[in-house]
């Protein structure tokens, strides 16, 4: 199995065990010093980071959006970089739409180092917000 093979299957599995809810799981996924970072500008800009982090950033941004569900559109892998174009769905008062996104996931030693997700339309994300606030 080559590198980007290995990286693409566990990319897979990092985002069944986030889904599930499985956190000791995704802790064991990450690096120590792992890292995710939202642009400024987003509701949950910022810097996640160490074994909790992910778990930190998916409560805040599944707690301030009424998100539906995740679309994994593609993903694709190079070297140490898995990237996955995915789709939440969110909901508010107009109905369902689409907020499209990359998310840029680096591997070291083959566990998950960082990770930068690249929203197309921040509109969109502040427009969820909104609407989970109710």
């Amino acid at each position: 199995m080559s590198i980007e093979e290995r990286n693409l299957e566990e990319t897979r599995k990092l985002y069944a065990l986030c889904a599930a809810g499985d956190w000791p799981a995704v802790r064991d996924m990450l690096c120590d010093d792992f890292f995710a970072t939202e642009a400024p500008g987003l509701p949950f800009e910022g810097v996640y980071a160490g074994r909790n982090g992910l778990r930190q950033l998916f409560e805040k941004v599944m707690g301030m959006m009424p998100v539906a569900g995740l679309d994994h559109v593609q993903m694709t892998a190079g070297g140490d970089w898995v990237i996955v174009l995915v789709e939440m769905l969110a909901r508010d008062e107009a109905g369902e739409f689409r907020i499209p996104l990359a998310e840029a996931t680096r591997f070291r030693d083959g566990k998950v180092a960082e990770i930068k997700p690249y929203y197309f339309d921040p509109a969109l994300v502040h427009r969820a917000v909104a609407a989970g606030r109710g």
